[in-house]
């Protein structure tokens, strides 16, 4: 009988990656949205599908929370969803 040996029980592989957070956002929502190294909150007007299967977002139309201006973004580059207060 070992006494104080640690063991580790970790496996080689990784956790499944969740889903990605742009497949979470609808229109109301406010994101994040990363272009590079600049990055901008904005509130998402609309939401596009995608035309091999309309319900996955492939564009979203977004106004930025501090200008105002209006524009579309891939939908890929929301990385996070901003929580209501």
């Amino acid at each position: 009988m070992q006494r104080g040996v640690s063991v580790d029980h970790s496996s080689g592989v990784s956790a499944p990656n969740s889903d990605p957070v742009f497949l979470h956002v609808r229109a109301g929502m406010t994101g994040i949205v990363e272009d590079g190294s600049d990055w901008r909150m904005a509130d998402v007007i609309w939401v596009d599908g995608g035309a091999r299967n309309p319900k996955v977002p492939t564009l979203f139309q977004v106004a930025d929370v501090d200008t105002g201006v209006i524009n579309w973004v891939n939908a890929d580059l929301v990385t996070h969803i901003v929580a209501r207060v």
